[in-house]
């Protein structure tokens, strides 16, 4: 390829790079690490912050933008998967990176790497990488793919890494306990570097890494913890130096509030000066696409959740439970998912249940979902989400809530179905 490709398109782009590699995912840094050295990527003039995890990365990467964004810092984003466009994957200061930007980072990529074979995901990386090299932003973010050892994302030596939460998920890939998923996502800390975990149980192998790789470990529960009370909340915190930090009266924020904790103690340890009142704006104005967004439409309150596993699950559940009035629940999930567990917790806090089928080839088809449900407790099947909402207005009066969750690909078509671009 690596003399046509040159003037193809973004959507080009991305129909042939999916075919680049035999793999959808091929774990390992060998081949993504030589074409980075080929591409003589630098982002030395950048505070570059990764962020690995189970749930929670997207959340907290999020405050931190919106934080250093507000006391006046140039910020590079790296995250997946997208929405709507796949420029989303690759923002600075907030804005989705152009079509020519990222063809013109492919077409380097492309020419540097000569005949290594690159994933879907690593391209999508070093583009990032190199629009970061190129523009040089103040702070960059880096949201793991996949575990965090092997990640891709991993080839940079990062200033300061975090590991939000552990829990079972992406099994085949990472191990099938926390304590060994743990040590794949730790991975990402470097010696002598801060490290910030933001789970409130980690498993041992968390602080076993830190040890060996003499990395300071800051500990959500040890390092930092936060007290609400009323809509406003206190967080406490370690600086750089070991001195105690106090933050009060923070607004309550849209996205989880633990993550929100994390996030102030990554601004403690990353060593750029923010004001506390920017960091109090930055928690208040922090949003994410699909984590809990509402849409009202009609007299319906439709709440979109990428909840994918357990964990998510769990959390979703929740938040459901303070919920007033009917909730429906449309749920689509990926075949490699827990897909029983994830019913187990989602399935008693509703009203209403619609299985739909996600037709990609990774996709659960509704019939298996609805297996998983109580013999005797009604749900229908749709063939896709927009023929559950459809569905939906016609079984009822359109007030109340509705849940749609299960996976980025059912927020997704949620959203085309309401006809939302990011």
């Amino acid at each position: 390829m690596n003399q046509t490709a040159k003037n193809f398109t973004l959507s080009e782009w991305l129909t042939w790079m999916e075919t680049c590699h035999s793999s959808e995912i091929e774990l390992g840094l060998e081949r993504v690490s030589t074409v980075a050295d080929l591409l003589s990527l630098d982002l030395s003039s950048s505070k570059v912050i990764t962020v690995a995890g189970t749930n929670g990365k997207g959340s907290t990467v999020s405050y931190l933008d919106m934080i250093y964004r507000q006391a006046g810092y140039s910020v590079g984003c790296f995250t997946s998967p997208h929405f709507t466009h796949y420029n989303e994957r690759v923002k600075i200061n907030g804005v989705n990176s152009a079509d020519e930007l990222l063809c013109a980072a492919f077409a380097r990529i492309d020419q540097a790497r000569g005949q290594i074979p690159l994933t879907y995901f690593e391209f999508g990386t070093l583009a990032a990488l190199v629009i970061f090299s190129d523009l040089k932003p103040d702070v960059v973010l880096l949201e793991v793919g996949l575990g965090g050892r092997l990640d891709a994302v991993n080839i940079i030596d990062a200033d300061l890494s975090v590991v939000t939460t552990v829990a079972l998920d992406h099994m085949d890939w990472l191990g099938d306990n926390r304590d060994v998923i743990g040590r794949e996502k730790a991975g990402v800390f470097r010696a002598d570097k801060p490290a910030i975990c933001g789970d409130l149980n980690p498993p041992e192998s968390i602080a076993a890494v830190a040890h060996e790789l003499n990395a300071t470990l800051f500990q959500a529960g040890d390092a930092f913890s936060y007290l609400q009370k009323g809509d406003t909340w206190s967080w406490c915190g370690t600086s750089l130096n070991g001195d105690k930090v106090r933050i009060d009266n923070i607004p309550l924020p849209q996205l989880p509030l633990q993550n929100a904790a994390t996030a102030l103690q990554v601004i403690q340890c990353a060593g750029l000066d923010v004001a506390d009142t920017f960091i109090r704006s930055g928690i208040a104005a922090a949003t994410l696409t699909g984590r809990m967004q509402l849409i009202e439409k009609e007299g319906t309150r439709y709440w979109l959740d990428v909840a994918h596993n357990p964990e998510a699950a769990a959390l979703l559940s929740q938040k459901i439970t303070a919920m007033e009035g009917d909730v429906t629940l449309v749920l689509g999930m990926l075949a490699d998912k827990d897909c029983g567990q994830v019913i187990e917790l989602l399935a008693p806090t509703v009203d209403h249940v619609y299985f739909v089928d996600l037709n990609i080839p990774r996709g659960q088809k509704a019939s298996v979902l609805a297996s998983y449900l109580p013999q005797g407790r009604s749900m229908k099947q749709c063939a896709s989400v927009s023929d559950a909402l459809n569905t939906f207005k016609n079984d009822h009066n359109r007030s109340g809530n509705v849940i749609i969750a299960g996976s980025f690909f059912t927020v997704s078509d949620a959203l085309a179905a309401f006809g939302k671009e990011e």
